[in-house]
Parts: C-alpha cells; sequence; structure tokens
C-alpha cells in the first residue's frame, strides 16, 4: 500500500489503489479497495500497525509493542508472489487512504502445498466484513498458486480469531503452551465464502478471481 504522504492528496487518493486492485464495499458502504503489498508500502504499514490497539497487536505479533522489531516489518513486506503471497485493504472513502487490515500467506520454498496465515486489521474497522474480504482474496490467491491448506498458530486467548478461522472449516491440529495451530483446507473454505452473503463486498472479490481464471 503505496506511501504517497508528500503529493497532492488529490492524486495520493486517485493512485493509492492502482488498475489491479479490487474495488468493492464493506458492510456500512464504506468504499474500500484490495490490492497486493509491495516493499514501498513500508510506512502505511508502520501506521497501520501504530493504529492498532495494544490488545489487537499483541494478539497479532504476539507483542503489544507500538511496532514490531524492524526485521518483522521487512519479512511482511517481503512479497513476491509464490514463496509470500501478501493482500492489503485501503480505506479509498478518507482521503488520506490508511491502511485497513493486511493478510499474509509464507511457506518455506515452491513446492510446499501449505503456508502460514496471518491476517490483521485495524480496531476501527472491526465488524465490518474486512477480516472475511481480506481472507477470501487470501484463498483465492493462495488456490491459484497451487496451495492446499493454511496453517495458522493462534493464541489460546484469542477466542475471535479462533470463532473466525473455524467459521472457514479450520481444524486443530497441535498445541504449543499457549498457542493452537490450526490448519484450514482451502477449497473447503472457499465453497463457505461462496455460500455466505454478508458483507455483498465478497461477491465482487470472488467475480475478481472468476475474471482472472476464465482470461476475462
Amino acid at each position: 500500500m503505496q506511501d504517497d504522504r508528500n503529493t497532492d492528496p488529490g492524486l495520493r487518493w486517485q493512485g493509492a489503489c492502482g488498475d489491479a486492485s479490487i474495488n468493492t464495499q464493506l458492510e456500512d458502504g464504506r468504499n474500500i479497495c484490495i490490492r497486493t503489498v509491495a516493499a514501498h508500502d513500508e510506512e502505511r504499514l508502520r501506521e497501520g500497525i501504530a493504529r492498532m490497539s495494544p490488545r489487537s497487536r499483541y494478539l497479532r505479533f504476539f507483542s503489544g509493542a507500538a511496532s514490531p522489531p524492524d526485521w518483522v516489518i521487512e519479512r511482511l513486506l517481503d512479497v513476491d508472489g509464490v514463496l509470500h503471497l501478501a493482500w492489503g485493504a485501503i480505506d479509498t472513502s478518507d482521503p488520506a487512504q490508511p491502511a485497513m487490515g493486511v493478510v499474509h500467506a509464507m511457506r518455506p520454498d515452491p513446492g510446499e502445498r501449505v503456508a502460514e496465515f496471518s491476517i490483521g486489521v485495524v480496531d476501527e474497522y472491526h465488524g465490518l466484513g474486512l477480516g472475511r474480504m481480506l481472507a477470501a482474496t487470501l484463498l483465492l490467491d493462495a488456490r491459484d498458486d497451487d496451495l492446499d491448506a493454511l496453517s495458522a498458530h493462534v493464541l489460546y486467548e484469542n477466542t475471535a480469531a479462533m470463532r473466525f478461522i473455524k467459521r472457514l472449516g479450520a481444524e486443530k491440529v497441535d498445541r504449543d503452551g499457549g498457542t493452537l495451530e490450526f490448519r484450514l483446507d482451502i477449497a473447503e473454505a472457499l465453497a463457505r465464502l461462496r455460500e455466505e452473503s454478508e458483507p455483498p463486498g465478497l461477491a465482487d472479490i470472488f467475480a475478481h478471481f472468476d475474471a482472472l481464471e476464465g482470461g476475462g
């Protein structure tokens, strides 16, 4: 999510998303775009993390620090479309074009069929369907990249995250201290999301990838 803070605000509003983005709406009618993350998104990523509550940062990064260490930021931005898939949402209803949330899938080598899944949404956008929309985007991208499943490590106290992934069909496969590991079958999760009518923006995400698959 590119950093255009030093350009004219009107130009930043028009150019933050790009031609390859998915333009849609949240449950409250707010206009957003979802697009792949790139290295030049560092400032927007840092700003988004800083706007998360300490509790949300702790549940996402296992630390409540205002910003993760630089090596974590570098890893989150090291997106190549093969070993690391990442999509972010931008609030296009706000002239500042802030980051709303980011979702990742990482794997150690191209032949690995399971990738590590993580998702984070800025608190002010909770409850608007953004998590499901980001998850659907990543799942569709992962399916097209020959992945079969996603693995998620969740703190035992993060009941909201567990409800979220279980709703998509995830099953618990391991426990390590205070962390639970879940395995999410991509095909099953996508089938469940296709059946959901809320948020309406989910249909735009499926239509985007359906058009790519059909060459449209």
